[in-house]
């Protein structure tokens, strides 16, 4: 195994531990919750875009172009948690497998894993916002990752 691919699937790995603590730590209600007085998306449907991303990039790595953008969970599917934690799982294993197979020399199939891991980021700090906003209790794992509620 190559130690870049090693690390990616280690990274990939810890974002999917945060994803399914995150899950069981909100409600549907709070799964189908906006944050007040801002636009915002639902707390869902961030997850909607995240599982969507781990089918997308993927899927246009291997055409060697962008196949366009699909999600494994339904627009109903959003504030279901059960339905999010196994997409969450199959989505896990899927880009695992991928990232795993990736040839040292494919810069453009590296390009999208990256893509995808600092859009997984970029929806933590999205969703560390909705915690704060609505008032969910921090599951203990982005307490530790993202230092939540230190004293400065």
């Amino acid at each position: 195994m190559d130690p870049v691919n090693d690390l990616l699937r280690r990274r990939f790995s810890r974002a999917n531990t945060l994803y399914l603590d995150f899950v069981d730590a909100v409600s549907a209600e709070q799964l189908g919750s906006h944050l007040a007085d801002l636009p915002s998306d639902t707390v869902g449907h961030q997850l909607w875009c995240v599982l969507g991303a781990r089918e997308s990039y993927p899927r246009a790595a291997r055409a060697r172009e962008w196949q366009g953008f699909t999600s494994p969970v339904t627009a109903d599917e959003t504030t279901d948690a059960a339905a999010l934690r196994t997409a969450f799982a199959q989505t896990s294993n899927d880009v695992d497998e991928w990232i795993a197979g990736l040839d040292a020399g494919d810069e453009a199939s590296f390009t999208y894993a990256l893509a995808l891991l600092e859009h997984e980021t970029q929806h933590h700090g999205q969703l560390i916002r909705y915690l704060y906003g609505l008032g969910i209790d921090r599951p203990e794992s982005w307490q530790r990752q993202y230092a939540l509620d230190e004293e400065f």
